[in-house]
């Protein structure tokens, strides 16, 4: 009894992705340590690396919960959550302002429990590549003889799934998380099987308004105007980021004090607790001035090491699955973890617009901090019943 005991716990832990477990308690060790850094500047009573610790810990809790369920029990009650948050989304639209709805930084994103904050939009990312994996997988099962009409039906699937969730969003004001989508989509297109005859000139003509709309920000914005009704102190954020020291009192302040705090750790940094630059809400959104702050360039090229390997691993892992659904999803999940790491950077060294997106795994936040470890809870899964799927009682009595 005590041996087939031991062999259970044996097998339990042998299904387990130690690779990815390791880098994530590496991202969490650091995550800590910078915010508890970043509270050295004073500009709050409480240490939120404390609650850092905590969120992590609840959420590793999240992350084995579904761990325990096959990817293909999470894809059955996929829809079931989807509809759940869009509701909630929808709630934040038309609830009035109470404890529970309050408006934080000028936004209602949130519903407050007590101590707790819950932002429906961070879990709808997850939820929206659970949804598009189901969408891409369910379409390539069904579709026997593949054709340029059918690649455009599944691209409308897909567009009706994120259409919703992506509008209540938008009515937000969270332009920064609709732009995650988009790059979700970008990523999970490249996956779904359609042709590139459609693809390529789908991403092309995305690459030409998207330039077109920046050309126009830069040198005709009278155009925006006139077509969009985007007035011309609309576009302050814009121009704070292409001129940050002529605006360096208004929307231009965090990025030139973001500029000075990374410039001026050098090499090495000042060392740990030793910034000096003040950045209001260091800790969230601007996470990596204080790694260039005080653990300089070496500091900063450790970070962007280890997210590397966390990315190669994953695409290690959606290039050996089998499962269509599964290897969406992971693509989905690289998609966003690759938007949000180049655009959280991007914005803190003036070579993207600033956006409220965090740093993933560094910064603060419970729902940014929960949303990301459920979407490891399903990569872990996929990985342990994977593994589960593959073993006979003879190698695991070996």
């Amino acid at each position: 009894m005590a041996s087939s005991r031991q062999q259970t716990q044996k097998s339990f832990f042998r299904r387990l992705d130690w690779r990815l477990l390791t880098l994530i308690a590496t991202l969490c060790l650091m995550s800590i340590l910078t915010i508890h850094s970043a509270m050295s500047g004073g500009q709050y009573s409480a240490d939120f690396s404390i609650r850092q610790g905590l969120y992590y810990v609840f959420g590793a809790i999240i992350a084995f919960m579904i761990m325990v369920f096959s990817p293909k029990k999470i894809r059955k009650y996929t829809y079931i959550v989807y509809i759940i948050f869009n509701v909630l989304l929808l709630g934040l639209l038309v609830l009035p302002e109470s404890s529970i709805t309050p408006i934080i930084n000028g936004a209602k994103s949130w519903y407050r429990l007590g101590p707790i904050s819950i932002q429906p939009s961070e879990f709808m990312k997850i939820i929206i590549i659970l949804a598009l994996a189901n969408v891409v997988a369910r379409h390539n099962r069904f579709t026997f003889n593949k054709s340029f009409e059918t690649d455009l039906k599944l691209i409308f699937k897909m567009i009706i799934v994120t259409l919703l969730p992506m509008a209540f969003i938008l009515l937000q004001n969270d332009l920064g998380t609709t732009l995650v989508f988009l790059a979700i989509i970008a990523g999970v297109l490249i996956v779904s099987g359609i042709t590139w005859k459609i693809l390529v000139p789908l991403f092309g003509s995305a690459i030409v308004v998207g330039t077109s709309i920046i050309l126009s920000i830069l040198f005709k914005p009278e155009i925006l105007e006139n077509i969009a009704g985007i007035k011309t102190y609309q576009l302050g954020r814009v121009n704070s980021w292409l001129d940050p020291y002529t605006y360096s009192s208004g929307d231009g302040f965090h990025l030139t004090e973001s500029l000075k705090a990374i410039g001026s750790g050098q090499l090495v940094g000042k060392g740990f607790n030793n910034g000096e630059v003040y950045i209001p809400e260091n800790h969230t959104d601007f996470i990596f001035s204080v790694v260039g702050e005080e653990f300089g360039f070496l500091g900063a090229v450790v970070l962007l090491i280890v997210f590397l390997l966390l990315l190669l691993h994953l695409m290690r892992l959606a290039l050996i699955e089998e499962d269509l659904f599964n290897k969406t999803f992971i693509v989905g999940y690289i998609s966003l973890l690759l938007f949000h790491i180049v655009q959280n950077i991007g914005m803190t060294i003036q070579l993207l617009p600033i956006t409220g997106i965090p740093l993933p795994f560094i910064s603060y936040g419970g729902s940014s901090i929960w949303s990301l470890m459920t979407g490891i809870g399903v990569i872990l899964s996929i990985y342990y019943h994977k593994t589960q799927r593959y073993q006979t009682p003879s190698n695991d009595l070996k």
